[in-house]
């Protein structure tokens, strides 16, 4: 199968309606909902609240043995929960909009936490769908797929709803958006369910177990060690960094939050798609832990970048070539990186593991995020960009250790016939 096979496959079309409808709820829960209690009068103790929200997207994990042991009793267990969770996501973000932030406050932090749950649920299935469906030469291509429909997703709940707020109410807003995951829906329609694993967990418990033993029998202590640490590790310096990315545009490069916007929505989004489709072309020719070892140097040497901007200051053209590189490189790495995190999980129990290894790999900016200020301080902003670039080390050596667990979706394709 050449690379161009790939991207055209009916995979990539369901893998990519997918991303589009995991990434929906999201900013509906977060900035979208700030900026409707915001322009309704919300107290700052109010907005602040919001922020705890989105822990359902961090502990996810607590939940997806569920989704492993149980099936719903259509569709099989994988699209069966796709198709609940979208139409559950569906009636929550409707019910939502109708509510008035401020007569009914704690109402509207009680949907908001229901809508994470089943968004964060969503994503649980979505994921283990991939990691299940995706043959070793797709895993990057659908990687990237996912990433770019849910970058699009984001734009759709966050510019266009910002836009649409001019001229609509947010209920008729928020009902709009619910409308749009008639998109996962049409996926969960053409997507084909998994082959139901012989091994599948036969209680909770051993759902709750079984993830942690299957890895350790397939890999062993050391090996599941290396992969550990290249989980926690191989985006470490880009997640350190962006914990402070957006103080750093405005307070030390000196743009304005508008500016910020329209260059992450234009030149953030372009690279994301550059880099996302280039991953997919480059893993299957190349194999994976070249670009591994590639992606990663690429993903440290772009922060360097940023002290080039933070030199230059206010430069919009440094800002814009900063950017644009930094997404596409970051893309890059992303989709390769997930596309190993398929690898390592069990169609058995594929939800819990991988829920697992991403929760894992976002220490970087959720556990040691807040020391992010204190680098800043010690050794100044090109400083700190340097610290970024140089945690990235470990990552890319791990993932040149990393390659005897991989070897599976270390894939070569042959050159395409001229």
């Amino acid at each position: 199968m050449s690379w161009s096979d790939v991207f055209r496959s009916r995979r990539m079309v369901v893998v990519f309606l997918l991303g589009f409808s995991g990434g929906l709820p999201l900013l509906l829960t977060s900035q979208t909902l700030q900026a409707w209690m915001t322009g309704a009068g919300a107290t700052l103790d109010q907005l602040a609240a919001l922020s705890t929200v989105g822990l359902a997207y961090t502990f996810k994990f607590a939940w997806a043995p569920l989704l492993d042991r149980y099936a719903l009793p259509f569709l099989g267990r994988r699209r069966g929960w796709l198709l609940a969770t979208q139409l559950a996501l569906a009636a929550a973000i409707v019910t939502m909009g109708q509510l008035d932030p401020l007569a009914t406050p704690e109402l509207m932090f009680g949907m908001a936490v229901v809508v994470a749950v089943l968004g964060a649920s969503q994503d649980i299935v979505i994921d283990a769908y991939k990691a299940d469906i995706l043959a070793p030469e797709e895993r990057t291509a659908g990687a990237s797929a996912y990433l770019i429909g849910y970058r699009i997703a984001l734009v759709v709940a966050g510019t266009l709803a910002f836009v649409m707020a001019d001229h609509l109410p947010w209920s008729v807003i928020y009902g709009l958006l619910a409308a749009t995951l008639v998109v996962g829906v049409v996926a969960t329609a053409l997507a084909t369910e998994p082959p139901a694993p012989a091994d599948r967990p036969a209680s909770l418990d051993a759902a709750i177990v079984m993830p942690l033993v299957e890895l350790v029998k397939r890999l062993g202590w050391r090996e599941l060690a290396i992969v550990v640490g290249f989980t926690m590790f191989y985006r470490f310096g880009d997640y350190f960094a962006q914990a402070l990315i957006i103080p750093f545009f405005n307070r030390a490069a000196g743009f304005e939050f508008t500016e910020i916007a329209a260059v992450y929505k234009v030149l953030g989004f372009a690279g994301i798609a550059l880099g996302g489709l280039s991953a997919g072309v480059l893993v299957p020719r190349y194999g994976m832990r070249r670009m591994l070892i590639a992606f990663g140097a690429a993903q440290a040497l772009t922060n360097l970048l940023y002290v080039w901007l933070a030199s230059a200051g206010n430069d919009l053209t440094v800002f814009c070539i900063a950017v644009f590189v930094d997404n596409t490189a970051g893309a890059m790495g992303t989709a390769a990186f997930i596309a190993v995190l398929m690898s390592k999980c069990s169609p058995a129990v594929s939800a819990t593991q991988f829920a697992i290894l991403t929760s894992l790999s976002s220490v970087g900016q959720r556990v040691f995020g807040p020391l992010a200020d204190d680098v800043v301080g010690a050794v100044g902003w090109p400083g700190f960009f340097v610290v970024t670039s140089l945690l990235a080390i470990p990552g890319i050596v791990l993932a040149y250790y990393s390659e005897p667990s991989t070897r599976g979706s270390d894939v070569v394709l042959p050159p395409e016939p001229s």
